[in-house]
């Protein structure tokens, strides 16, 4: 039990609990050694691109953060305010082109992936409302993965939208040197 002296706090001070002290800073030590190799390990390559122009972003961890799969590979259009009728997934998850795609090919693998994961399926992929079945497909990415793609444009997701639809936080943004847009209908990038 603490007691306190005449002149007092009523805190306990290094000399009532040395062990409590030294466990605290021994704590304090290993997790600022830790933020260091987190913050090192974000700043290697790979993600960003050559001329700078690529932030390499990467989210925290969660749980929320969409891991691919495009629910069965089902694509249908949602009306999201300011940017109008735009692509989502079947359960109204935004998904978004990368202006660095050559033709059908995914230019976005690695620690792009874990910020852009791509809409992936295990099976044809699913016209929904408002969308043109002729201009859905599918390509296969380096991994061996099947993306969903859309007028010749694979498709992701952006990891801080999570799972909450229609969310837009990925529009516009320039990472992993290039541009990445949600899209319209027709197929081609809503630039507001």
């Amino acid at each position: 039990m603490l007691q306190t002296l005449p002149g007092g706090t009523g805190r306990p001070s290094r000399k009532d609990h040395p062990s409590r002290w030294r466990r605290n800073a021994s704590s304090a030590a290993l997790l600022a050694a830790a933020g260091a190799l987190a913050a090192a390990a974000g700043c290697g390559g790979g993600g960003g691109s050559s001329d700078g122009s690529g932030s390499g972003y990467q989210p925290p961890a969660s749980s929320a953060a969409p891991t691919g799969g495009a629910s069965g590979g089902t694509i249908k259009t949602a009306n999201t305010g300011n940017l109008g009728q735009i692509l989502v997934d079947g359960q109204g998850r935004t998904v978004y082109l990368f202006e660095k795609d050559q033709g059908d090919k995914s230019s976005c693998a690695d620690a792009c992936a874990s910020v852009w994961p791509p809409a992936t399926t295990s099976a044809s992929p699913k016209p929904g409302s408002g969308v043109d079945a002729s201009k859905l497909g599918t390509t296969k990415r380096s991994d061996g993965t099947t993306q969903v793609s859309y007028a010749g444009h694979p498709l992701y997701y952006y990891a801080p939208d999570g799972t909450t639809a229609g969310s837009t936080q990925g529009q516009g943004l320039d990472q992993f040197g290039a541009k990445w847009f949600v899209l319209s209908p027709s197929g081609s990038a809503v630039t507001k």
